[in-house]
């Protein structure tokens, strides 16, 4: 702890420390997004006088970050060209039967893609498909959907190009003069952790992954997934007018489950069947997207939403261009936390909430004053030009195709050889890995895969943005004296302990910090104090880096641990401890062997 002490009597040292403690708080309680976080960091470096702006403002114009900036357009070209389309039809194929079959399709077959596109796309794309080979074989999603998850976050460390996190890694490395990681450069210790990883995703015991489709409730509803709750109103001209639930039209013609009843400033809970309804009663339905849709064509209620008039017009999408689809608030959306009222959801975004989804709970609060939650899931009715605004947000991920989007199969071949191209010429030229990504990226819009303004959609501003600012960390600690200060102070904890144990430290306290903030904000603080443990180790500072690469990409204890694990949280129905319980084996297998590969391929004792 001396030290320690001795660094922190370095003002610049005392201050990058009061700012990495803001930055943590922040990044944990998601107060603002990640993305600002970073920046805020960065510029009270800047501010402060710690770095000046060309130190602070280096990794904007890393390779690592003009890689990641020209990988987006080429994954949106894969997916447009139908190029992954085969995926989906593997799954919807009579080959695939049982859960088991369909898990292993994951693990080994759709786990692989991952290393080369990003997950959450692949995820979002498989999502629908996956849910209709459930329905169609009466088996639960909560069976199958978290091994969707975690198949693409194993995959994501195939090469470099699979996570940002890679990226970011590589270019801390480069920062810390240790030179950047090409595209295969732990292709060889991710290879036995992915094929690990796959098997126990197979073999793990069925207990392990909660059936929630056979599930009932004292609600009476008898297994239904992904219902929605929504609200509706009963207009002075409805047939339903004095009559009781139990023998009305809402019942015999629409499977739906009637929460709450709303007259005036009264809330009237079940049981509600032998309630006589009156003109201007508010209903909160549980209902399936199917049956709502129906809803809208019938003039017995009218659907409600947000505040906004008692009843508003819903259209059908043939008369008027509107399109239905589903959204989901992905983690560190700056949504979360306010109801939709507040946000003026509406007039923001034109586009109107028709019902909102939250996993297993059951929402008993009127639709406007619902404060949303990261991973609730909104059935939105909109135009298509709004619902192309809502692709470019990063505070709602559009989890249905538009018909724009459907493959346009004759560039299919077009679109795969360009990204064939993108990782041979790096592997057997001299071309560096940007120069590739870069050309592959304007060789799909010069081609017609992706149009000029489908490239700037495609990219993600919040991820560029959160990556650039993050760098400042690791040369703040450096130059500051912090990283080896606070590296002594972890050499002599360790003092004494086998490479292997040490390395099983780093490994562990990277992956249970990226359970609780982002995975490239855990790289950007572990990374510079890590790589200063490898001399004591006899290792070289790379085989650090790599193991906090492996870290911060193993996240598998928690919904909110990565991305994936959200957006099949809710149609899955799972309760937080489900991914847990699933998800420790898996971890616990990754502390093991990835330490183990790691001195394999460096060396080390």
């Amino acid at each position: 702890m001396a030290e320690l002490s001795s660094a922190l009597q370095n003002p610049q040292a005392l201050i990058t420390l009061a700012v990495l403690g803001l930055a943590v708080v922040l990044f944990i309680t998601g107060v603002i997004a990640p993305e600002l976080t970073g920046l805020l960091s960065l510029s009270l470096l800047i501010a402060t006088g710690v770095l000046n702006p060309q130190e602070a403002l280096a990794g904007f114009g890393s390779p690592a970050l003009i890689t990641l900036l020209g990988l987006f357009p080429v994954s949106a070209a894969l997916f447009k060209s139908g190029a992954l389309d085969r995926l989906r039809d593997l799954i919807a194929s009579e080959r695939i039967r049982s859960s088991r079959r369909l898990i292993a399709l994951m693990a080994f077959v759709i786990a692989p893609v991952s290393g080369i596109v990003p997950n959450t796309p692949v995820v979002a794309s498989l999502l629908p498909v996956v849910e209709g080979w459930c329905q169609r074989r009466g088996i639960s999603p909560s069976r199958v959907l978290l091994p969707l998850s975690f198949s693409t976050v194993l995959g994501g460390t195939l090469t470099l190009l699979g996570s940002s996190v890679n990226l970011l890694v590589s270019d801390i490395s480069e920062q810390l003069g240790y030179g950047s990681l090409d595209l295969f450069s732990f292709t060889l210790i991710s290879l036995p952790v992915w094929l690990a990883g796959a098997i126990y995703l197979v073999m793990a015991p069925r207990v392990l992954l909660p059936d929630r489709g056979a599930t009932t409730d004292d609600l009476g509803n008898t297994g239904k997934t992904s219902s929605y709750c929504t609200e509706v109103r009963i207009p002075p001209d409805s047939e339903l007018v004095g009559r009781s639930l139990l023998n009305s039209r809402l019942q015999r013609r629409f499977d739906v489950d009637v929460l709450e009843l709303q007259r005036g400033g009264e809330r009237l809970l079940p049981p509600l069947a032998d309630r006589r309804l009156e003109a201007g009663d508010r209903l909160l339905l549980r209902v399936t997207r199917p049956d709502l849709l129906r809803l809208q064509q019938d003039h017995t209620v009218q659907l409600t939403t947000q505040g906004q008039n008692a009843g508003f017009s819903v259209y059908t999408e043939e008369s008027s261009g509107q399109k239905t689809v589903e959204v989901l608030l992905p983690a560190g959306s700056t949504l979360a936390g306010a109801s939709l009222r507040e946000l003026r959801f509406r007039q923001r975004h034109n586009a109107t909430v028709l019902a909102l989804r939250r996993g297993q709970e059951t929402v008993q609060e009127r639709l406007g004053q619902v404060i949303l939650r990261e991973g609730d899931v909104l059935l939105l009715q909109a135009p298509i030009d709004s619902i192309r605004g809502l692709q470019a947000s990063n505070d709602l991920l559009v989890l249905d195709r538009l018909e724009d989007d459907l493959p346009t199969v004759r560039r299919k071949p077009v679109a795969v050889s360009i990204a064939l191209a993108m990782l041979l010429l790096p592997t057997l030229t001299p071309i560096p890995l940007v120069a590739a990504v870069l050309l592959a990226m304007v060789s799909v819009v010069a081609t017609g895969c992706l149009r000029l303004g489908e490239l700037q959609r495609s990219i993600r501003l919040d991820v560029i943005l959160l990556l650039g600012s993050l760098t400042s960390f690791s040369v703040a600690m450096q130059s500051t004296g912090l990283a080896d200060a606070l590296a002594l102070v972890l050499q002599q904890g360790l003092a004494g302990w086998p490479s292997y144990a040490a390395l099983m430290v780093v490994f562990i306290g990277t992956t249970l910090l990226t359970q609780v903030m982002s995975n490239a904000a855990s790289v950007a603080l572990l990374a510079p104090v890590a790589v200063q443990l490898a001399p004591s180790l006899q290792l070289s500072p790379t085989a650090l880096l790599i193991t906090v690469l492996f870290g911060a990409s193993q996240s598998f204890l928690t919904p909110v641990g990565y991305q994936t694990n959200l957006m099949v949280f809710g149609p899955g129905r799972y309760r937080f401890l489900d991914v847990t319980r699933y998800g420790i084996g898996l971890t616990l297998i990754m502390t093991i062997i990835v330490p183990a590969l790691i001195l394999w391929h460096y060396g080390g004792s």
